[in-house]
Protein backbone atom coordinates (compact mmCIF):
# COMPACT_ATOMS: atom_id res chain seq x y z
CA UNK A 1 0.00 0.00 0.00
CA UNK A 2 1.30 3.41 -0.93
CA UNK A 3 0.84 6.96 -0.51
CA UNK A 4 -0.13 9.21 -3.28
CA UNK A 5 -2.28 12.30 -4.70
CA UNK A 6 -4.82 10.79 -6.82
CA UNK A 7 -6.86 13.19 -9.97
CA UNK A 8 -10.55 13.02 -8.32
CA UNK A 9 -11.91 13.21 -12.06
CA UNK A 10 -9.83 9.31 -11.95
CA UNK A 11 -12.13 7.84 -9.15
CA UNK A 12 -14.77 6.00 -9.10
CA UNK A 13 -17.64 4.66 -5.85
CA UNK A 14 -20.53 2.14 -5.98
CA UNK A 15 -21.78 4.01 -2.72
CA UNK A 16 -24.08 6.69 -4.42
CA UNK A 17 -23.75 9.78 -3.12
CA UNK A 18 -27.35 9.84 -1.93
CA UNK A 19 -26.42 7.73 1.33
CA UNK A 20 -25.05 10.89 2.81
CA UNK A 21 -26.58 14.23 3.95
CA UNK A 22 -26.12 17.04 1.51
CA UNK A 23 -25.24 19.63 4.66
CA UNK A 24 -22.92 17.19 5.67
CA UNK A 25 -20.54 17.13 2.35
CA UNK A 26 -20.89 20.95 2.20
CA UNK A 27 -19.41 21.40 5.49
CA UNK A 28 -16.64 18.84 4.87
CA UNK A 29 -16.26 20.28 1.29
CA UNK A 30 -15.36 24.12 2.28
CA UNK A 31 -13.75 22.54 5.22
CA UNK A 32 -10.99 20.63 2.59
CA UNK A 33 -11.08 24.03 0.31
CA UNK A 34 -10.21 25.84 3.18
CA UNK A 35 -7.42 23.58 4.41
CA UNK A 36 -6.11 22.63 1.20
CA UNK A 37 -6.62 18.69 1.41
CA UNK A 38 -8.66 16.20 3.60
CA UNK A 39 -6.50 14.81 6.64
CA UNK A 40 -8.20 10.86 6.07
CA UNK A 41 -6.69 9.46 2.88
CA UNK A 42 -8.99 7.32 0.91
CA UNK A 43 -8.38 3.86 0.53
CA UNK A 44 -8.52 2.91 -3.21
CA UNK A 45 -7.96 -0.21 -5.55
CA UNK A 46 -6.62 0.24 -9.44
CA UNK A 47 -9.27 -0.68 -11.82
CA UNK A 48 -7.25 0.35 -14.58
CA UNK A 49 -4.60 2.90 -16.07
CA UNK A 50 -4.68 5.96 -13.24
CA UNK A 51 -8.66 4.99 -12.59
CA UNK A 52 -9.03 3.76 -9.17
CA UNK A 53 -12.25 2.83 -7.01
CA UNK A 54 -12.70 3.86 -3.53
CA UNK A 55 -12.51 0.52 -0.91
CA UNK A 56 -12.68 3.18 2.56
CA UNK A 57 -13.27 6.68 2.64
CA UNK A 58 -16.95 6.83 0.98
CA UNK A 59 -17.98 9.91 2.70
CA UNK A 60 -14.54 11.79 2.09
CA UNK A 61 -14.66 11.04 -1.37
CA UNK A 62 -17.77 12.61 -2.41
CA UNK A 63 -17.04 15.35 -0.34
CA UNK A 64 -13.37 15.71 -2.30
CA UNK A 65 -16.14 15.72 -5.34
CA UNK A 66 -17.70 18.57 -3.98
CA UNK A 67 -14.82 20.56 -3.22
CA UNK A 68 -13.59 20.14 -6.85
CA UNK A 69 -17.12 21.64 -8.25
CA UNK A 70 -16.64 24.27 -5.78
CA UNK A 71 -12.67 24.95 -6.59
CA UNK A 72 -11.95 23.03 -9.60
CA UNK A 73 -8.29 24.22 -10.08
CA UNK A 74 -7.65 24.57 -6.17
CA UNK A 75 -9.26 20.80 -5.29
CA UNK A 76 -8.24 18.87 -8.20
CA UNK A 77 -5.97 16.59 -6.43
CA UNK A 78 -6.76 14.10 -3.24
CA UNK A 79 -4.55 12.06 -0.86
CA UNK A 80 -4.82 8.55 -0.98
CA UNK A 81 -3.59 5.12 -0.02
CA UNK A 82 -3.52 2.75 -3.22
CA UNK A 83 -3.23 -0.95 -2.75
CA UNK A 84 -1.82 -4.06 -4.51
CA UNK A 85 -3.67 -6.35 -5.95
CA UNK A 86 -1.94 -8.70 -4.20
CA UNK A 87 -2.99 -7.10 -0.89
CA UNK A 88 -6.34 -6.41 -1.98
CA UNK A 89 -8.16 -9.23 -0.03
CA UNK A 90 -6.41 -8.38 3.59
CA UNK A 91 -6.95 -4.58 3.25
CA UNK A 92 -10.70 -5.37 2.22
CA UNK A 93 -10.82 -7.49 5.76
CA UNK A 94 -9.52 -4.38 7.48
CA UNK A 95 -11.76 -1.90 5.98
CA UNK A 96 -14.63 -4.40 6.82
CA UNK A 97 -13.08 -4.61 10.36
CA UNK A 98 -12.67 -0.43 10.64
CA UNK A 99 -16.43 -0.14 9.47
CA UNK A 100 -17.73 -3.30 11.93
CA UNK A 101 -15.84 -0.90 15.05
CA UNK A 102 -17.29 2.39 13.59
CA UNK A 103 -20.59 1.00 14.13
CA UNK A 104 -21.92 -1.71 16.42
CA UNK A 105 -18.55 -3.55 17.12
CA UNK A 106 -17.77 -0.69 20.24
CA UNK A 107 -21.03 -1.31 22.17
CA UNK A 108 -20.68 -5.27 21.68
CA UNK A 109 -17.34 -4.73 22.81
CA UNK A 110 -18.84 -2.81 25.94
CA UNK A 111 -21.56 -5.61 26.41
CA UNK A 112 -19.22 -8.51 26.08
CA UNK A 113 -17.47 -6.64 28.89
CA UNK A 114 -19.90 -7.30 31.26
CA UNK A 115 -20.89 -10.44 30.56
CA UNK A 116 -17.91 -12.25 29.33
CA UNK A 117 -14.43 -11.54 31.00
CA UNK A 118 -12.38 -13.64 28.56
CA UNK A 119 -13.71 -12.91 25.64
CA UNK A 120 -13.75 -8.62 26.20
CA UNK A 121 -9.97 -9.30 26.74
CA UNK A 122 -9.58 -11.00 23.62
CA UNK A 123 -12.04 -7.93 21.42
CA UNK A 124 -10.24 -5.19 23.57
CA UNK A 125 -6.35 -7.00 22.12
CA UNK A 126 -8.09 -6.64 18.79
CA UNK A 127 -9.16 -3.01 18.99
CA UNK A 128 -5.95 -1.75 19.84
CA UNK A 129 -4.49 -3.81 17.20
CA UNK A 130 -6.54 -1.78 14.67
CA UNK A 131 -5.93 1.56 16.74
CA UNK A 132 -2.04 1.09 16.52
CA UNK A 133 -2.98 0.47 12.57
CA UNK A 134 -4.87 3.58 12.46
CA UNK A 135 -2.18 5.66 14.31
CA UNK A 136 0.84 4.27 12.15
CA UNK A 137 -1.11 5.65 9.48
CA UNK A 138 -1.51 8.63 10.45
CA UNK A 139 1.91 8.67 11.50
CA UNK A 140 3.11 7.87 7.73
CA UNK A 141 0.52 10.57 6.48
CA UNK A 142 2.14 12.80 9.22
CA UNK A 143 5.65 12.23 7.77
CA UNK A 144 4.95 12.28 4.44
CA UNK A 145 2.91 15.75 4.58
CA UNK A 146 6.14 17.30 5.68
CA UNK A 147 8.02 16.00 3.26
CA UNK A 148 5.94 17.81 0.94
CA UNK A 149 6.39 20.50 2.74
CA UNK A 150 9.94 20.64 3.17
CA UNK A 151 10.03 20.15 -0.80
CA UNK A 152 7.51 22.61 -1.49
CA UNK A 153 9.56 25.38 0.36
CA UNK A 154 12.66 24.51 -0.82
CA UNK A 155 11.52 25.10 -4.41
CA UNK A 156 9.99 28.50 -3.01
CA UNK A 157 13.74 29.39 -1.65
CA UNK A 158 14.76 28.59 -4.70
CA UNK A 159 12.75 31.00 -7.27
CA UNK A 160 14.11 34.57 -7.14
CA UNK A 161 11.59 37.24 -5.84
CA UNK A 162 9.58 39.04 -8.46
CA UNK A 163 10.28 42.37 -8.37
CA UNK A 164 11.54 45.23 -10.44
CA UNK A 165 14.96 46.66 -10.76
CA UNK A 166 14.24 49.60 -9.02
CA UNK A 167 12.16 47.35 -6.68
CA UNK A 168 15.04 45.49 -6.55
CA UNK A 169 17.95 48.34 -5.55
CA UNK A 170 15.70 49.45 -3.09
CA UNK A 171 14.96 46.48 -0.92
CA UNK A 172 17.40 43.50 -1.39
CA UNK A 173 19.58 42.39 0.89
CA UNK A 174 23.92 42.77 0.46
CA UNK A 175 23.97 39.26 -0.76
CA UNK A 176 20.82 39.12 -2.99
CA UNK A 177 21.92 42.32 -4.83
CA UNK A 178 25.45 41.17 -5.48
CA UNK A 179 24.21 37.80 -6.74
CA UNK A 180 21.85 39.85 -8.81
CA UNK A 181 24.69 42.00 -10.05
CA UNK A 182 27.15 38.86 -10.93
CA UNK A 183 23.88 38.00 -13.31
CA UNK A 184 23.83 40.88 -15.38
CA UNK A 185 27.46 40.25 -16.12
CA UNK A 186 29.50 42.10 -12.76
CA UNK A 187 32.49 40.67 -12.19
CA UNK A 188 33.03 39.66 -8.08
CA UNK A 189 34.77 42.05 -7.34
CA UNK A 190 33.02 45.35 -8.68
CA UNK A 191 29.13 43.82 -8.05
CA UNK A 192 30.22 43.78 -4.10
CA UNK A 193 31.44 47.13 -4.88
CA UNK A 194 28.06 48.47 -6.70
CA UNK A 195 26.24 46.61 -3.87
CA UNK A 196 27.61 48.17 -0.68
CA UNK A 197 27.37 51.37 -2.74
CA UNK A 198 23.54 50.88 -3.43
CA UNK A 199 22.89 49.89 0.36
CA UNK A 200 25.27 52.73 1.77
CA UNK A 201 22.82 55.67 -0.50
CA UNK A 202 19.28 53.84 0.35
CA UNK A 203 20.09 54.24 4.21
CA UNK A 204 19.72 57.83 3.29
CA UNK A 205 16.79 58.25 0.90
CA UNK A 206 15.66 55.45 -1.30
CA UNK A 207 16.00 55.60 -5.05
CA UNK A 208 13.27 57.30 -7.01
CA UNK A 209 13.96 55.86 -10.68
CA UNK A 210 17.00 53.70 -12.29
CA UNK A 211 18.55 57.13 -13.17
CA UNK A 212 19.02 58.12 -9.49
CA UNK A 213 20.89 55.18 -8.79
CA UNK A 214 22.79 56.01 -12.07
CA UNK A 215 23.72 59.22 -10.55
CA UNK A 216 24.06 58.57 -6.53
CA UNK A 217 25.56 55.10 -6.76
CA UNK A 218 29.59 55.49 -6.60
CA UNK A 219 32.34 52.88 -6.25
CA UNK A 220 36.44 53.98 -5.04
CA UNK A 221 38.84 54.18 -8.01
CA UNK A 222 42.31 54.18 -6.98
CA UNK A 223 41.69 57.96 -4.79
CA UNK A 224 38.35 58.77 -6.70
CA UNK A 225 34.93 58.14 -6.51
CA UNK A 226 33.15 57.03 -10.18
CA UNK A 227 29.79 56.30 -10.94
CA UNK A 228 29.56 52.69 -10.21
CA UNK A 229 27.03 51.39 -12.52
CA UNK A 230 27.06 53.22 -16.20
CA UNK A 231 24.23 54.05 -18.67
CA UNK A 232 24.98 50.77 -21.16
CA UNK A 233 25.54 48.62 -17.73
CA UNK A 234 22.00 49.49 -16.61
CA UNK A 235 20.46 48.11 -19.82
CA UNK A 236 21.97 44.91 -19.30
CA UNK A 237 20.29 44.98 -15.46
CA UNK A 238 17.05 45.81 -16.57
CA UNK A 239 17.22 43.41 -19.76
CA UNK A 240 18.63 40.50 -17.24
CA UNK A 241 16.53 41.47 -13.86
CA UNK A 242 13.61 41.88 -15.84
CA UNK A 243 14.09 38.54 -17.54
CA UNK A 244 14.14 36.90 -13.99
CA UNK A 245 10.26 38.48 -13.43
CA UNK A 246 9.08 35.87 -15.88
CA UNK A 247 10.54 32.54 -14.84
Amino acid sequence: MKFYTVDVKNITCDIPASNFSDDALNSLADMIIESGGIIRPLVLKTTGLETYAVIDGYFEYYAAVRAREKKPRQCEMVNAFVISPKSEDEIFKQVAAFRGLDFDERSEIKTSIKTNHSESISKNNEFNLLEKQINDLRSELAQERQKLYETLKLIESQIPKQITPLDAFNSLSLLELTFRLRSAGFTDKKAIQVAEGVEKERKNKNFESLKDVLTRVKIASGKKQIKGISSDKMVDIVDSWTRLLFI
